[in-house]
């Protein structure tokens, strides 16, 4: 079925819900309360089945120009000492193609591009919602896509979900360097990692118990194996960005909302972070995220015309993504304490039994 469908949010989710949705033949408006899209330059992991989904979004082309394979890591010791490689080669044998890493900037454009085709999606930056009922009215669909801290999900579900702490500080930048080994490095409490992004470039992250300034970070890893002080070294400061690592908690009841309630005009979805903010230690925000825009928008595409229709791909989408993505969200919280532990002669032991 066709319909109107506002999306909040103009991150990754939303905007990959939009153009599911327009592909669709839904009239669609994406509404962002920032003045400018986040484009720091994060570098974004996506399994083949996020591939499969974003080629269906018709992003596909887009991915594919600007990423690159993800296909040799490891786990490593603070001395450089290999514990264990990570899944990358059995991931692409199961799939038939690799791992790949984009950065933030070149998946948003291409999905930005992908609404441009049509020419009639208006992506309105610096409107921030605050009355939910009110967006509604009129509404065939509200989409809330609007992160962590959902003003969607609180319209609908209250506030009983919401963001809350791990205890770590995260750290993520891009240098002007090639590294020549990616992967992981755990140590005691903290953890450093290097992914490739582009020809000359790569893509670190840090978690920390506590680091407020770049020279703190700095301190607390320079005795690391190379090349990680150098990676820091490589970066300018003022690009790093630092944030409290936070989840949804506790797991919401449902992702959709068809009944009576405080936005009665319309039903809700919840897609990415709004529904399922998870640690980044699986790497899988991306493409939890991209496989929720892409399950919707498939359910919608299939229902019947009418309330009752979108009633039901609501409930069929909720039923495909809900508890995958929390179970995903819930590994990646149980692997945080895992590579966050100071028992480290205990995990390392573990890790080194995995198969190679």
């Amino acid at each position: 079925m066709a319909g109107t469908a506002t999306v909040v949010g103009a991150g990754i989710g939303g905007l990959a819900t939009a153009n599911g949705l327009r592909r669709a033949g839904w009239s669609v408006t994406v509404l962002e309360r920032r003045t400018a899209l986040e484009r720091y330059g994060a570098a974004f992991g996506i399994h083949p089945t996020a591939q499969s989904a974003l080629e269906r979004l018709g992003i596909g082309d887009a991915l594919r120009e600007h990423a690159v394979p993800y296909r040799d890591a490891g786990i490593r010791t603070p001395d450089g000492k290999p514990i264990a490689r990570l899944p990358l080669e059995r991931i692409e044998r199961t799939a038939g193609r690799p791992e790949l890493l984009i950065s933030r900037p070149y998946l948003l454009d291409a999905l930005l591009a992908g609404l441009d085709t049509f020419g009639d999606v208006p992506v309105r930056l610096g409107e921030r919602v605050t009355d939910v009922a009110a967006l509604a009215a009129g509404q065939d669909l509200v989409i809330g896509a609007d992160g962590i801290r959902s003003t969607v999900r609180s319209a609908r579900f209250g506030d009983r979900s919401g963001p809350r702490p791990v205890g770590t500080v995260a750290w993520i930048g891009i240098a002007d360097m090639e590294s020549p080994v990616h992967g992981e490095t755990w140590g005691s409490g903290r953890f450093f990692g290097l992914t490739p992004v582009e020809p000359g470039r790569t893509n670190w992250y840090a978690a920390v118990p506590e680091a407020t300034t770049a020279d703190e970070l700095r301190g607390l890893f320079a005795d690391w194996h190379d090349p990680i002080p150098h990676v820091l070294d490589a970066t300018d400061p003022g690009t790093w960005i630092r944030y409290e690592m936070r989840h949804l908690h506790p797991a919401l009841p449902s992702f959709v909302s068809t009944g009576p309630g405080p936005v009665a005009t319309a039903p809700v979805a919840l897609v990415g972070d709004a529904a399922h903010a998870m640690t980044p230690n699986l790497g899988q925000g991306a493409c939890t995220a991209i496989l929720d825009a892409d399950a919707l928008t498939r359910a919608l595409a299939a229902a019947p015309p009418g309330p009752a229709g979108v009633a039901g791909a609501l409930r069929a989408y909720d039923r495909e993504r809900r508890r995958r993505a929390q179970r995903t969200a819930l590994a990646s919280r149980a692997l945080h304490r895992f590579m966050s532990t100071e028992h480290t002669r205990l995990r390392d032991a573990a890790l080194r039994l995995l198969p190679g």
